[in-house]
């Protein structure tokens, strides 16, 4: 099956990638070492989509289906994860400093254990009980 990375090195996918992709289909699509910071994927399917070394600050992912994706170092910085769906994501080495998490599924995503602490400071509800904050964080990778 044909991937469709972007990549920043290439010119055309810069002109490819709109600023409002709401409520787009765009499962198993790749964002590799991209600037998405302040795209609009509200209500978007990214299922199994790969955001590796990218940028997605700013960006609103409110109400996504983000269930599956691998977002290895990746920057969420002040981005919208409001009731958006990140089950079973592989978020290993990303930051979410300032992140709205409010009613955001986290079940069985991996998260760097000190992420993982951060945001169980802030979350409530079923946030909080989808990072499993009352337990030990065994589960759970320490950034290194």
């Amino acid at each position: 099956m044909p991937v469709n990375a972007l990549y920043p090195s290439d010119p055309s996918s810069v002109d490819g990638l709109k600023p409002d992709l709401h409520g787009q289909n765009l499962q198993n699509q790749e964002y590799v070492k991209y600037d998405v910071s302040s795209v609009n994927f509200s209500d978007a399917n990214l299922r199994g989509s790969f955001f590796s070394v990218s940028d997605a600050r700013n960006a609103d992912f409110s109400g996504a289906n983000l269930d599956d994706v691998i977002a290895y170092a990746t920057r969420f910085d002040n981005a919208d994860l409001s009731n958006s769906s990140l089950r079973n994501a592989e978020l290993l080495k990303s930051v979410f400093d300032g992140a709205n998490i409010d009613g955001a599924d986290f079940s069985g995503a991996n998260l760097d254990q000190s992420q993982q602490r951060s945001l169980c400071k802030r979350a409530t509800g079923k946030t909080f009980d989808s990072l499993d904050c009352n337990s030990s964080s065994e589960s759970y990778v320490p950034a290194v």
